[in-house]
């Protein structure tokens, strides 16, 4: 035995017994590997794995070791105890890079150990899935997409293919609690327990939460206590983190010259400069917002590198471009060390893309749990730092400048993130909503898997087995009565009572893009006068009367064309609409504290440059100007004004459509309304006060069905009430809509 081995040895058996009981392959591929030791949460996971049944969170860091952690016990488990024909293991992860790259990880490993491994996915060849079904063993790496269409096209095979199965691994849990997709998985793994008529194990790969009970309550609804959660002990990494400020030029006029285009990028010029400077030469990662963003830094940097006589390292990457292009960067990232991918969110998961130097962040993010994931590329060695660079961009604000220019929300936002970044906390999953959208979808799939079934199997299949426990009987009958309309046809029922797809099911079961419950926002086109604007990716409810910022200018909605997907608006000319806005996310509660807390606040971080930190000062300034703390109402004109709610996004909106019913004109930000009054509507306060005593507030008080609502795929399928109530579960909070009246009328009392 070599030194190397013994070192492992005893190195385990100091901490855990753990490793002697691992398979002597498994054993070997790790000496061989050249480790001189495991992990914490790899050494705790192998007697949890291998002693139990119990389903399990493993929560770490990214490249934290999380893999390993499951497969080096499961695979040993296999190979002591061979099931019968059939997949041995299931490893679910949400990108097709991220099936190929767990496929080069395991490969080796599972080559020791005589196992087959089995890439499943939309570029994998029919026959390499053909022989995969053949003679099913080993393990099976596969998008939910590709589950899905396993169930559709392959229905009857589903309990031959999964009858051995030990356990279900799912990679990248904390990206899946609170979505489409993640239902749409919970749903195919319970239809996969029914098919074999018993329970699989659950393995749940995490990044660290801040609260992992719903994490629990995601993996095994049923039983959320029995999921033992393993939380890495080594996550604590030394954190490098700069904030810089930079001013924009304020549009001084609605028809610019080349010269003031000029001056409009000059911040983002002076950023993409700055990058230049400190980023090349390593392997980085800039994140920077929405596709034509990328491709502006990207092409900005280019030039900058051709200017320099240098070779081009920074290059684009977003879902719009080539697979091959992304899977080339991909590649280069992993083997060049002089190279830089400006991207969407399209590398925040976890591929295995090397060793990253620094995560830029150009502008403000929207959850500290995003900006958590992003930095875990940075600092994976040993003893590594791991370096976050973010650069907030600010509207230089003129005398006649909105009070929300002054506040600088987008850099306090930044500085709100890092400072819960440092605290350890991240949004934590919510609560399911219906997702009667996937819930179609679900119920066109089970037709299909069995040719056909009767109402009472598909609601104990989907709502009481399955993820939809929230949608009553008498909910769903409606659903299924909804289906079935002759103008719907997604349904239909047979003269013995089974529900068969209809005529519409048939034509959307037969298309590839079935397969998928989500879809990405639709880009609709924004009309002034029947001159075409721009486009814009629309993920929030957006409402006939409700003002938009777009291309710098404030507009008024007139009508929303869903069929169309245009959007008509004409110019609001109601007072200076401030300039930040415009980027759709999601934002927490919790962020909104910590974002008055640092207003309010008097000490500068140590880590905001001296623009940055001159822009901070002015921002409390006009904090303390507006007295907001004790007014958060505050007058901004004769018929306008500033409501100051200090919540997250999905409060702040419900609040601004309760609002716009009244006949107010609301435009939301971060924390704020903005509101302007109509002639014939009365003070807000007035308008606050009938909300605060109306308890419980109805979803036809607040909602108008004549706005765009249909922000998942099957939406379109549902009635107006069916949607609404949908909708109500989930992007709009009329629970705590009086409390919140309330707190800004006893606020500004």
């Amino acid at each position: 035995m070599t030194e190397q081995m013994m070192n492992l040895r005893h190195s385990g058996s100091e901490r855990s017994t753990g490793f002697d009981r691992l398979a002597d392959p498994v054993r070997r591929w790790i000496w061989n590997k050249g480790w001189n030791k495991l992990r914490d949460i790899q050494e705790r996971s192998i007697p949890t794995l291998l002693n139990g049944d119990e389903d399990v969170i493993i929560a770490a860091a990214t490249a934290g070791g999380k893999t390993e952690a499951a497969f080096l016990p499961l695979i040993s488990l296999i190979l002591e105890h061979p099931g019968e024909s059939g997949f041995d293991l299931v490893y679910v992860g949400p990108l097709r890079a991220l099936i190929n790259d767990q496929f080069e990880r395991l490969e080796d490993l599972c080559d020791r150990a005589e196992l087959p491994v089995h890439p499943w996915h939309g570029d994998i060849s029919q026959g390499v899935k053909a022989r995969a079904r053949k003679n099913p063993r080993g393990v099976l790496l596969i998008t939910p997409e590709s589950l899905e269409a396993l169930f559709v096209l392959r229905g009857l095979e589903i309990p031959t293919l999964f009858k051995s199965t030990r356990a279900v691994v799912i990679d990248e849990l904390h990206a899946l609690l609170d979505t489409e997709r993640g239902v749409h998985l919970r749903s195919l793994l319970t239809r996969m327990e029914l098919a074999v008529g018993h329970r699989i194990r659950r393995i749940g790969l995490s990044a660290t939460l801040g609260e992992m009970v719903l994490a629990r309550e995601y993996l095994r609804p049923e039983a959320p206590e029995t999921v033992t959660l393993l939380k890495s002990e080594s996550d604590n990494q030394e954190l490098k983190v700069q904030i810089r400020g930079y001013l924009r030029r304020r549009d001084r006029s609605e028809s610019k010259s080349n010269e003031d285009d000029e001056d409009e990028t000059a911040a983002e010029r002076a950023i993409a400069s700055h990058v230049f400077s400190r980023l090349r030469g390593s392997r980085n990662l800039i994140f920077a917002g929405a596709r034509q963003n990328v491709e502006w830094y990207a092409d900005a940097l280019r030039q900058m590198s051709e200017e320099a006589c240098l070779p081009v390292e920074f290059f684009p990457h977003h879902a719009s471009l080539s697979r091959e292009h992304r899977m080339d960067l991909e590649k280069r990232l992993k083997t060049h060390p002089a190279t830089t991918a400006v991207c969407t969110s399209t590398l925040e998961l976890g591929i295995d893309i090397g060793d990253i130097a620094c995560v830029a962040q150009i502008g403000a993010p929207f959850s500290v749990a995003s900006l958590r994931q992003r930095l875990g590329r940075s600092g994976r060695r040993t003893g590594q730092s791991a370096v976050l660079r973010m650069y907030a961009i600010e509207t230089e604000p003129g005398t006649d400048a909105h009070p929300l220019d002054r506040l600088h929300l987008g850099l306090v936002r930044s500085i709100a993130m890092v400072e819960l970044l440092i605290e350890g906390w991240c949004e934590p999953p919510v609560p399911q909503a219906l997702r009667l959208s996937t819930l179609t979808h679900q119920i066109l799939s089970v037709i299909t898997e069995h040719g056909g079934v009767s109402a009472k199997r598909l609601y104990a299949t989907l709502c009481e087995h399955g993820p939809f426990r929230r949608v009553s009987p008498r909910l769903f009958a409606r659903l299924l009565k909804q289906l079935g309309k002759p103008d719907v046809a997604l349904i239909e029922q047979a003269p013995d009572g089974a529900l068969l797809l209809g005529r519409q099911g048939e034509r959307l079961i037969e298309h590839y893009s079935f397969y998928a419950v989500f879809q990405t926002p639709e880009e609709y086109r924004i009309i002034a006068d029947g001159k075409p604007l721009g486009t814009l990716p629309v993920i929030m409810i957006l409402t006939p009367n409700m003002t938009i910022i777009f291309s710098g200018r404030r507009w008024r909605i007139t009508e929303i064309h869903d069929k169309d997907k245009v959007i008509e608006v004409t110019a609001d000319q109601v007072g200076r609409p401030p300039n930040f806005g415009g980027d759709s996310g999601l934002i927490h509660d919790r962020v909104m504290e910590k974002m008055r807390d640092v207003l309010s606040g008097a000490d500068l971080p140590i880590y905001i440059d001296e623009s940055a930190a001159r822009l901070l000062e002015d921002a409390r300034a006009e904090f303390r100007r507006l007295d907001i703390v004790r007014k958060p109402i505050c007058d901004l004109g004769k018929r306008s004004c500033l409501i100051a709610t200090w919540r997250g996004t999905v409060k702040t909106s419900t609040l601004a459509l309760a609002l716009q019913a009244m006949g107010y004109k609301a435009e939301t930000y971060d924390g704020f309304l903005n509101i302007d009054c109509k002639d014939d509507a009365g003070p807000v306060e007035v308008a606050l006060m009938e909300i605060a005593r109306s308890d419980p507030i109805s979803a036809d008080s607040v909602l108008s069905i004549q706005g765009n609502f249909m922000t998942e795929k099957f939406h379109p399928y549902l009635s107006p009430d069916l949607l609404i109530e949908d909708v109500t579960s989930s992007r709009i909070d009329l629970v705590t809509l009086p409390e919140l009246a309330r707190s800004i009328i006893e606020n500004g009392e």
